[in-house]
């Protein structure tokens, strides 16, 4: 039970209007803090919810200093929302990976409230626009009740968020500490194309991990090639994680700090199955590997990549090139299009483009389905072009695919193609990193 002063001085109190600036006024905005019970304590939080739902002023709720039997649970937030007309109580489970949302209508809401502080959740502050409420449960039965001016002074809409899923949650904790996100979970306005990079990769990925090379897969196998500071590493094996597949996600990267900084996020993270490496494409190792990434790999470090995948026969290779620069100079072009290739800007992507058609057709010419299409809209990045190949069961090189591949190679007096060299050359020993 409440003591009846309690009830009179924190529970009728708070629906009085914030003009209300007696001294001895709730209102008066000092700070106030008491000890009592853990359970008279969460009496009073559960009062000052009831008032705040009542006259429409909570703002929003934040558990933390867990203990509980949920190693991956770090806090909880909540807050009114309208869905189908009714309003709600919504509250977001944010676990190291993933955040889980649970809606109760607002008469459960106190339940609701009781049922976290009960299992495991010291901590809860109630933000409304009147005040801020603390209270912090004591290991040995004594509760601290504190109470502040508010942090807010108008309440949020209850404004049911109708966007579709995503993919990938932005409060996922590895972005914020790649610095995509803030503490809040919201995009930085400056990440903003990186972010839509990471959703269109995702979207990508979802249809190709269903083809029947991988189809049912309760374990893949991922190595990313080139991976920077594994913006799309951990993408994958979020994504990957959220379907119930255990992943094994291997990220190489060239420069050691950013293979550190990745392997201390994962680990931070409770990331099992992530790891990064230092190393160059050249020291990779794609045997047993499910999956081949290979994204913004400078020049024909993308044809280091799609070799080392071709031979090791990976059923998905995904790639999106960039700084097309080996064909540009051997670049003869032909005396019906002199007049137009001229033009350095129109040469240089009629390299680009001869480039990648060359790639998609050394993939059909080994075993693979090619596509190509565009990554992102141009005007996010001007890397845009993806470049997929997926195995097929049929894998006999194909005589009248390499045909077309030295006819164009004739044509446009081409004398040597990264990938083909390769793929003609390559012994695969050595020593190599191997994904683990």
């Amino acid at each position: 039970m409440v003591r009846p002063e309690w009830t009179t001085e924190w529970t009728t109190e708070w629906t009085r209007p914030p003009v209300d600036t007696r001294p001895d006024s709730c209102y008066a905005h000092r700070m106030s803090t008491k000890h009592c019970s853990n359970e008279e304590g969460i009496a009073v939080a559960l009062a000052a919810l009831a008032a705040s739902m009542h006259d429409a002023s909570l703002v929003k709720l934040s558990f933390g200093a867990y203990g509980g039997a949920d190693p991956t649970l770090q806090n909880v937030y909540a807050r009114i929302v309208t869905i189908k007309g009714a309003q709600h109580l919504s509250f977001t489970y944010r676990h190291a990976t993933k955040d889980i949302v649970k809606n109760v209508p607002l008469e459960q809401g106190g339940d609701a409230v009781r049922t976290l502080l009960s299992d495991g959740f010291r901590a809860l502050h109630i933000f409304t626009t009147g005040f801020d409420l603390a209270v912090r449960l004591g290991a040995k039965g004594i509760a601290r009740v504190s109470r502040s001016k508010p942090t807010f002074t108008a309440a949020p809409a209850p404004v049911h968020d109708h966007a579709k899923p995503r993919l990938i949650p932005p409060t996922a904790p590895w972005l914020r500490d790649l610095g995509v996100t803030d503490d809040q979970g919201r995009v930085k306005e400056r990440m903003a194309d990186k972010f839509r990079q990471i959703e269109r990769f995702i979207e990508i990925l979802t249809p190709l991990f269903d083809a029947p090379a991988l189809r049912g897969r309760r374990e893949l196998r991922v190595l990313d090639m080139g991976c920077g500071k594994g913006y799309l590493t951990f993408a994958v094996y979020d994504y990957l994680r959220g379907k119930g597949v255990t992943p094994q996600v291997r990220g190489i990267e060239a420069r050691a700090e950013l293979a550190d900084a990745g392997n201390a996020i994962a680990q931070r993270h409770a990331c099992a199955g992530l790891s990064f490496a230092q190393g160059q494409i050249n020291d990779c190792d794609a045997t047993g590997v499910d999956v081949v990434i290979a994204l913004h790999a400078c020049d024909t470090a993308t044809d280091d990549a799609l070799a080392k995948a071709i031979r090791a026969g990976v059923p998905l290779i995904i790639c999106a090139p960039c700084c097309h620069k080996q064909l540009r100079p051997q670049l003869t072009p032909p005396a019906l299009l002199r007049g137009i290739l001229r033009h350095g800007i129109l040469c240089e992507r009629e390299a680009e483009l001869i480039t990648d058609g060359l790639r998609a057709l050394l993939l059909e010419a080994h075993g693979y389905a090619a596509k190509v299409f565009e990554f992102i809209a141009s005007e996010h990045t001007q890397k845009n072009l993806m470049l997929v190949g997926e195995k097929r069961a049929d894998t006999a090189p194909r005589a009248d695919v390499l045909r077309q591949i030295a006819d164009i190679k004739e044509f446009f007096g081409i004398r040597t193609q990264r990938l083909e060299e390769l793929l003609n050359s390559m012994r695969g020993d050595g020593h190599l990193l191997r994904l683990k």
